[in-house]
C-alpha cells in the first residue's frame, strides 16, 4: 500500500482515480491544484507517488511538481502527469522535472493502476 497524492481540479477525475488506487488498497490524498497540492505535500511526508494534472488554477501541475523537487523529501518522488495535453514542449518541462509517467485523459484505470504500481518505491506488490 502506498500513500498517495492526487493533483487536479476535477472532482470527477480525482473520485475516478481515488475508487480504482482504493481498490487496489493505496491510501490517497487530494488536492484542487498546484498551491494546495504544495501545501498537502508539505504536511504529508510520507507520499510516495504524486499524480497530476496540468492545466489548473492558480498554479499548473509543472510548476508545482518543480516547486515539490525543492522541498525536503520530494525530490525523488515519482510522478504521473495525468492530463489532456499532449504538446511536446510540455512533455520535455516535465521529463526536466522528474516527471516520470505522461498518460493523456480519458484515462484506462487498469492502465494506470500498473503503471503507479511500478512506480511505487519498493516496486510492485504483485508479480
Amino acid at each position: 500500500m502506498a500513500l498517495i497524492l492526487i493533483v487536479d481540479d476535477s472532482e470527477t477525475h480525482r473520485r475516478e482515480l481515488e475508487a480504482g488506487l482504493s481498490v487496489a488498497g493505496h491510501q490517497v490524498l487530494h488536492a484542487v491544484d498546484g498551491v494546495d497540492g504544495l501545501e498537502v505535500l508539505a504536511k504529508n511526508p510520507a507520499i510516495q507517488v504524486i499524480i497530476c494534472d496540468v492545466n489548473m488554477p492558480r498554479m499548473n501541475g509543472l510548476a508545482m511538481i518543480e516547486k515539490a523537487r525543492m522541498m525536503a523529501g520530494f525530490d525523488k518522488t515519482p510522478v504521473v502527469m495525468l492530463t489532456t495535453e499532449a504538446d511536446p514542449a510540455l512533455k520535455a518541462r516535465g521529463a526536466a522535472a522528474g516527471v516520470r509517467a505522461w498518460a493523456t485523459k480519458p484515462f484506462d484505470t487498469k492502465k494506470l493502476l500498473v503503471a503507479i504500481e511500478r512506480l511505487i518505491p519498493g516496486g510492485p506488490k504483485t508479480p
